[in-house]
């Protein structure tokens, strides 16, 4: 939602946060490698001391990214696993942490291996989905309410208002990770959310060529959280290098154009896979914009549009699964998502690998299920190219 005489967001994904540069008049953002800057005297310089601790390049993706998330601010990181990492560094050792059942293998390894180990941290696992359930594993003890929408790989859509609420009541921390969506789709901090994060490799970045994460902080944050998660990212070191700041920037422009032809897209593979059900041996598709996915109500409320991520169930065990990801040719057989280009993959033995199996069946990433991220090809090359993998 744009607030009274702000511009479009199409047009602030171009301009937010940059000027033409002052010395040259450049229209694009200097790429500032210098790791150090000189100082003009004690406790006197032009707003940088060292390039871990701010950089031009990277505040300048920083302010366009919290412009767009409408956030008080934004910090850039080398990956989404390094955002969520330092993000958790927010809560003191053995917080209590209620976690999504369904996330990203990554994020999952990080909170039920590796946290509890090195913090002590106590997480809860429950379907966001059950806002219901949610609220019953969440106390006056729970630092953190961590969860995707659309989640991945089962595309569960979460109410970020109401959880907002639940973690406002229990004091706690909202972190949603909208990896899935961008800013251009949903925007979480508008519902509550305290912070946002991205793994901005994915359709931030669109192109396959980098990696990075996003961490966002809403101004209506608990007080203090923005410049304690600013001051954890300058200890722990993990920031955003100039080029690929100045590469997310370059990619940031052409989000919006992107993701209506993702959806676009999206929505007629979906169709086709639908048309085609019987033929092609599918058990089930999910995608939040057919009416009867469990979460399409409260997708279309909090949603520009449905996103451009559709798992399906495929009979003919791992064998028939196995010929369809080799012979699908512009559905490339690859992990990550979010690029131009169509990739199609297999959560079990890929993204989710390190989920014990009994986890992952009782979520529904079985074997039999594979996940598809629409590009921006042509659509009905796309449709020819499921045709002659799955026949």
């Amino acid at each position: 939602m744009n607030k009274p005489n702000q511009l479009n967001f199409d047009t602030r994904a171009i301009h937010a946060g940059q000027e033409p540069d002052p010395r040259t008049g450049a229209v694009v953002t200097p790429i500032i490698h210098a790791s150090t800057f000189v100082q003009d005297g004690i406790g006197k310089n032009r707003g940088y001391v060292y390039s871990r601790s701010d950089n031009p390049t990277r505040l300048t993706v920083e302010a366009c990214l919290a412009d767009l998330e409408s956030a008080e601010t934004a910090f850039a990181f080398p990956t989404g696993l390094s955002a969520a990492a330092t993000i958790l560094e927010c809560a003191e050792a053995g917080a209590h942490i209620v976690a999504h059942a369904d996330l990203y293998g990554g994020i999952h390894r990080l909170l039920h291996d590796v946290r509890p180990r090195s913090a002590g941290h106590h997480v809860t696992f429950v379907d966001f989905a059950d806002t219901d359930a949610v609220a019953r594993a969440t106390t006056g003890q729970t630092a953190l309410l961590w969860y995707e929408t659309p989640s991945n790989p089962m595309l569960k859509i979460v109410d970020i208002a109401a959880i907002s609420q639940i973690a406002r009541t229990a004091g706690a921390i909202t972190v949603c990770d909208n990896t899935f969506s961008s800013p251009y789709l949903q925007r979480p901090l508008e519902l509550g959310a305290d912070i946002v994060m991205h793994s901005a490799t994915k359709f931030l970045s669109g192109h396959s060529d980098l990696m990075a994460g996003v961490a966002a902080v809403s101004a209506s944050a608990p007080e203090g959280l923005a410049e304690r998660l600013k001051g954890l990212q300058n200890a722990v070191g993990a920031v955003l290098s100039p080029q690929d700041s100045s590469l997310l920037l370059r990619s940031v422009k052409t989000l919006p154009v992107r993701m209506d032809r993702h959806c676009s897209n999206a929505r007629k593979i979906t169709e086709h896979l639908l048309e085609k059900q019987a033929a092609y041996g599918i058990t089930s598709v999910r995608y939040p914009g057919l009416p009867d996915h469990p979460g399409h109500a409260v997708a279309a409320r909090q949603m520009r549009d449905f996103g451009s991520m559709i798992s399906l169930y495929v009979e003919g065990g791992l064998d028939r699964l196995d010929r369809i990801l080799q012979r699908s040719h512009l559905f490339q057989f690859a992990v990550s998502l979010g690029g131009v280009e169509s990739l199609i993959q297999h959560p079990a033995s890929l993204t989710h690998k390190t989920v014990p199996k009994e986890k992952r069946d009782a979520e529904g990433v079985t074997d039999d299920l594979i996940r598809l991220s629409v590009g921006i090809e042509d659509a009905g090359d796309l449709i020819a190219d499921l045709e002659q993998a799955f026949g």
